[in-house]
């Protein structure tokens, strides 16, 4: 594979303050995602999850419920660790995307209804870490190196 494109996946910069932003955002995707996948945390699993999205349209559902909760535990995940932060953290913020025009937008800003106002937030972190990367204290930082 290209070594330009692997070394852009893994650059990141200097700071520490990626590791503010991974920390908290892959715990909360990582749950979030075992909600949807494994029914953890109170969720409904995947079946449930699948469900539920197929009755607000998307559709086949067990698919978008196995999409959307693998984006989110493994990306979480991703994130936790800081391992290929780019790629996991532009795929979480399409699922943001798409998760606050199907479900949240229509009820508005906030959290008390629903609103997007979370998801708006974590779509920011998840920004933020596609266009700066890891930070200092990541794997990809550590593996750029080498």
């Amino acid at each position: 594979m290209n070594t330009t494109f692997i070394q852009h996946m893994l650059s990141t910069n200097a700071s520490l303050g990626a590791l503010a932003l991974r920390i908290p955002a892959g715990i909360i995707f990582m749950a979030h995602g075992a909600q949807k996948l494994f029914g953890w945390f109170g969720g409904y699993g995947l079946e449930g999850t699948g469900q539920w999205m197929a009755s607000i349209g998307l559709e086949p559902g067990y698919l978008m419920a196995l999409g959307a909760g693998s984006a989110e535990f493994f990306g979480g995940l991703a994130l936790l660790i800081g391992l290929l932060v780019r790629p996991a953290a532009a795929v979480l913020a399409v699922t943001m995307a798409v998760a606050i025009l199907s479900v949240h937008v229509s009820n508005g800003l906030f959290m008390s209804n629903n609103g997007y106002e979370f998801g708006l937030a974590l779509l920011a972190i998840a920004v933020s870490l596609a266009v700066t990367g890891g930070g200092r204290a990541s794997v990809d930082r550590a593996l750029s190196k080498a």
